[in-house]
């Protein structure tokens, strides 16, 4: 029976809701003070998020869907351009963040804080950019939590962005653990099909922008983690006896 060693996270929708409350008006502010008159809406950003990466988001949105798009004049081609609204948008990220717009998810530093008590490690697989995952950590749960992730494998340490497994590859590498010792949390089909690969067991959260995907394989399907004094919702698996998430249910999973 796999003992249950740590725990892996990825961070856009599912540590918190960075889609909705922090990357698409990033986005959108980004555009606007570039000059550009895309807006991305609520309905819009839904489709884009089946492609992984804010710099893969803005290209498949230039080339897919505005056929007549011109890059602006002082831009030297559109990898110059995507280069730098995503610099742009990271910054306005940042500054959400630090202003306390984009507050963690229910059960998310609870669980963090018993894993942390019973000796699971922590480890975060995400293709945002670590600049993101560091001002999200910080502006949440202070500077110090950075510090406890073992292994923080975020945007471009790898060659392919998920579904792709390579996040996960190098999450695991550098845990240094095989995929039975550990349970991976996601919001994303993209993110299942990512990690399932790899053998390990994962844990959906859903959210607006994606309770209509297919997770089929997961090993639970959740409405969110969950508080004592809120139950989630099991929208597929078994949760047993559990009205929010634990280690203990973690623990059960795995095994």
């Amino acid at each position: 029976m796999a003992e249950l060693k740590a725990l892996i996270f990825d961070v856009d929708g599912t540590l918190a809701e960075t889609e909705r409350d922090g990357h698409r008006p990033a986005f959108n502010q980004a555009f606007a003070d570039t000059g550009l008159d895309w807006d991305w809406t609520p309905e819009l950003y839904g489709k884009l998020l089946k492609v992984s990466g804010g710099k893969e988001r803005m290209r498949a949105y230039a080339t897919e869907y505005l056929s007549e798009f011109q890059v602006p004049s002082e831009f030297s081609d559109l990898d110059a351009m995507i280069k730098h609204l995503h610099a742009t948008k990271t910054n306005y990220y940042k500054q959400y963040a630090a202003a306390g717009k984009i507050p963690l998810r229910p059960g998310v530093e609870r669980l963090l804080d018993e894993a942390r008590r019973e000796g699971v490690r922590l480890a975060i697989a995400t293709t945002t950019t670590p600049a993101n995952v560091q001002a999200l950590l910080e502006n949440t749960l202070g500077a110090e939590s950075l510090k406890w992730f073992d292994v923080i494998a975020a945007g471009d340490m790898v060659p392919k962005k998920k579904p792709a497994a390579d996040i996960y590859e190098y999450a695991l590498e550098h845990l240094n653990l095989p995929p039975d010792n550990c349970l991976a949390f996601e919001d994303t089909n993209n993110g299942l099909l990512s990690a399932t690969p790899t053998g390990l067991k994962t844990v959906v959260t859903v959210n607006e922008y994606t309770k209509a995907q297919d997770f089929t394989g997961a090993k639970l399907v959740l409405s969110d983690l969950g508080t004592p004094e809120t139950a989630f919702t099991v929208l597929a698996g078994d949760a047993g006896a559990a009205t929010y998430f634990t280690v203990d249910l973690a623990r059960q999973l795995c095994a």
